[in-house]
């Protein structure tokens, strides 16, 4: 009876201590529903549109934008973004937004929020305007690889951020009576996984994914999954960016398929399809040419192109009339 008794205890102080064990054991998180919050860090409010640029010229400028009243230049290689009210004012006149980015390319906003890529920190920056100063008030950290563009799209009314190296469009949402943006879901495109590209355009309901794996692909913008596929010349693979004006696309050409960046052009054509067989117009000479284009953006009814490795021609204004690039001058 006593060798019983002592059994049984024995069995429940090992019952015991496997409960406790199970209930110590710290818990797997639920797999959220959506990538919403979890990804976001809050991070501590710095405050930009103070400080006045410190630079008389741009190094190695990506893109010059309007976003409501407020002019923006991103300034990749002096690590800002800067702002003006005034697009012509001289460059020290200029407020920068930040300084806290390493070699970012472009900013997007939709007047309540902006994003900005952070790309060589992998991640995406947000602001808010209050008073005219630019309050940071969140970051996205782990964006891919190298986010290098971000757009916002006003018939989704989303924001779009591209990590250059992975195939990943990152969609961000911010709900209309609210300044807090989430991170909304994570598109893929598999066939540009491991592939350099620089930028996308959207158009209505279709993306374009600029030449990184020597073709131009149009995805569906709501799955990614691909509609058309043009290949490109190795001469013209490393592009940078497609815009449409007019009858024509409008590419910006960094270097060839192999790097080479003596292969950096501006070229347009009316058939994507003709890429392939090298039957493009060339127009870089219309700019000067010798350097790098860059993106190319619209406001204010004019054109605008931003470019570097050529001194004193850092972004150019030009209108596009009857599908002929006219009145072209150097804004910086």
């Amino acid at each position: 009876m006593r060798k019983k008794t002592a059994v049984s205890l024995f069995l429940v102080l090992i019952i015991c201590v496997v409960i406790c064990f199970v209930l110590n054991v710290p818990k797997k998180s639920a797999k959220p529903v959506s990538v919403l919050s979890l990804s976001v860090i809050s991070a501590e409010q710095t405050v930009g549109g103070t400080e006045p640029n410190p630079y008389s010229f741009l190094s190695v400028p990506t893109q010059m934008t309007r976003i409501c009243d407020d002019y923006f230049l991103v300034d990749c290689y002096h690590d800002q973004v800067i702002t003006s009210t005034d697009p012509n004012a001289p460059l020290t006149d200029w407020k920068v937004v930040t300084s806290q980015i390493n070699k970012g390319h472009t900013i997007a906003g939709d007047g309540t929020v902006y994003l900005v890529d952070d790309t060589e920190n992998h991640r995406i920056l947000i602001f808010e305007k209050k008073d005219g100063l630019f309050y940071q008030t969140q970051e996205f950290n782990d964006i891919g690889v190298r986010p290098h563009y971000v757009t916002y799209d006003e018939n989704t009314k989303r924001f779009y951020a591209l990590s250059s190296m992975t195939g990943e469009l990152f969609v961000f949402y911010r709900e209309p009576d609210q300044t807090r943006v989430a991170l909304e879901k994570i598109l893929t495109i598999p066939e540009l996984n491991g592939y350099y590209v620089r930028s996308f355009t959207i158009d209505n309901d279709s993306v374009y994914f600029i030449s990184g794996n020597s073709s131009i692909i149009k995805a569906r913008l709501s799955d990614l999954s691909v509609e058309e596929t043009w290949p490109v010349s190795d001469q013209i693979a490393g592009m940078i960016q497609l815009t449409k004006i007019q009858d024509y696309f409008y590419i910006t050409v960094s270097t060839d398929l192999y790097g080479d960046q003596s292969f950096a052009t501006i070229l347009r054509v009316s058939d994507l399809s003709k890429l392939a067989e090298g039957e493009w117009e060339d127009i870089y000479e219309t700019f000067v040419g010798g350097g790098t284009p860059y993106y190319i953006t619209a406001f204010d009814g004019h054109f605008y192109l931003t470019e570097h490795r050529v001194p004193g021609h850092s972004v150019w204004e030009f209108d596009v009339i009857d599908n002929q690039v006219s009145n072209v001058r150097a804004v910086y």
